[in-house]
């Protein structure tokens, strides 16, 4: 018998470990309400591993979240960010927030520039360019390193892969931002 746990996996050791962190970490960042507690926290379960090359990942998703955090904190006491940008797409909108990224579910899987203004989400880059505006939009969510947006009518959905799980995170809280708005 006990050769057949451990054949099947007892969901023990690091391995379950770290699965059960990222569990906890996405748990935190689907909060609004995350703080510095919950990063310290998480940070000090991933600090009694110690194994550099292998979390290197999570190490990342923390810094996400303190990003995110950062930016709540901004937003609540200055509202959103104004970024100066030059791109023609943006038009006369303001622009809320730009970050490199790319459309893993496009057959040429495009890298351009993913811009949330105050109309709209636009990605510049392929061949085209992708513009949906916030009133057509609703439920913007992060998974990993994506921001996830889905059409009101069902028609769409746009998934932008990011660069960082920062960007991914800040790029949701925006968006949350002006879906409601």
């Amino acid at each position: 018998m006990e050769f057949w746990r451990r054949l099947i996996g007892s969901r023990r050791g690091p391995a379950a470990e770290v699965e059960a962190w990222r569990a906890d970490w996405a748990r935190a960042a689907a909060r609004a309400d995350v703080d510095a507690v919950v990063v310290a926290e998480l940070r000090a379960r991933l600090e009694r591993w110690r194994d550099e090359e292998d979390l290197e990942i999570e190490r990342e998703m923390l810094d996400g979240l303190e990003q995110a955090i950062g930016l709540n904190s901004s937003i609540a006491a200055d509202g959103l960010p104004i970024v100066a940008t030059g791109h023609r797409v943006v038009g006369t909108d303001n622009c809320h927030f730009i970050a490199p990224a790319s459309m893993p579910d496009d057959p040429a899987q495009p890298s351009g520039r993913l811009l949330l203004t105050s109309g709209r989400a636009i990605f510049a880059g392929g061949g085209r360019a992708i513009t949906a505006p916030w009133h057509a939009l609703t439920r913007p969510t992060q998974t990993e390193r994506d921001l996830v947006l889905v059409r009101v009518d069902g028609s769409a959905l746009y998934r932008f892969r990011c660069n960082s799980y920062g960007d991914a995170l800040c790029a949701a809280i925006v968006a949350r931002q002006l879906v409601r708005k």
